[in-house]
């Protein structure tokens, strides 16, 4: 079958390659064209779906036409839908997971009130010093004064009681004995 004198591999697999150069370049420029869909919706329009749309249509509507004698436009019904279930699971077991993941690794201020680190550059009396935070996601290392104005030496170990503007302000923490 032809369409516009074209035969429909030769379409199929000028979408496969168009779709492909395309990803690619998304890839390379996602978060610029990330900003431009900022206007549409979550969900309604994603390019990483869209994408794999027209790849995953054009390259198994090319391996039917190739491989068996099937009505071209059973072919192209079985090609979308063969599409509509991978991108389908591309986004509930890949994107979705990955965009979860992302979001687990964020922290607010808020976050570090109350938390147990330890002096790793000794905190002056009106000074600044560092401490670091450990966590199952990761280490966090942040500028820090002492709350009560006190110094505290290098290896105290310290509860941090505020956060402004990314300092911590924390005091010596000691450790209770409940035996």
């Amino acid at each position: 079958m032809e369409i516009l004198g074209y035969s429909l591999q030769t379409i199929y697999l000028t979408g496969l390659v168009i779709g492909g150069v395309l990803t690619f370049l998304y890839i390379l420029f996602g978060d610029l064209l990330d900003g431009m869909f900022e206007l549409v919706p979550d969900g309604i329009l994603n390019p990483t779906l869209v994408l794999s749309f027209v790849t995953f249509t054009s390259a198994s509507g090319y391996l039917f036409e190739k491989i068996s004698t099937i009505s071209s436009l059973i072919i192209f019904l079985i090609s979308i839908v063969l599409s509509l279930i991978l991108v389908t699971m591309l986004h509930v077991f890949v994107l979705v997971p990955l965009s979860s993941a992302e979001e687990s690794l964020v922290y607010r201020d808020d976050d570090l009130k109350g938390r147990i680190g330890k002096v790793i550059i000794s905190i002056p009396e009106e000074g600044f010093g560092e401490v670091i935070l450990e966590g199952m996601g990761g280490n966090i290392a942040m500028s820090a004064r002492s709350f009560e104005e006190k110094p505290i030496p290098y290896e105290t170990k310290v509860l941090v009681i505020d956060v402004k503007d990314s300092v911590l302000y924390v005091l010596p923490h000691e450790e209770m004995d409940f035996a």
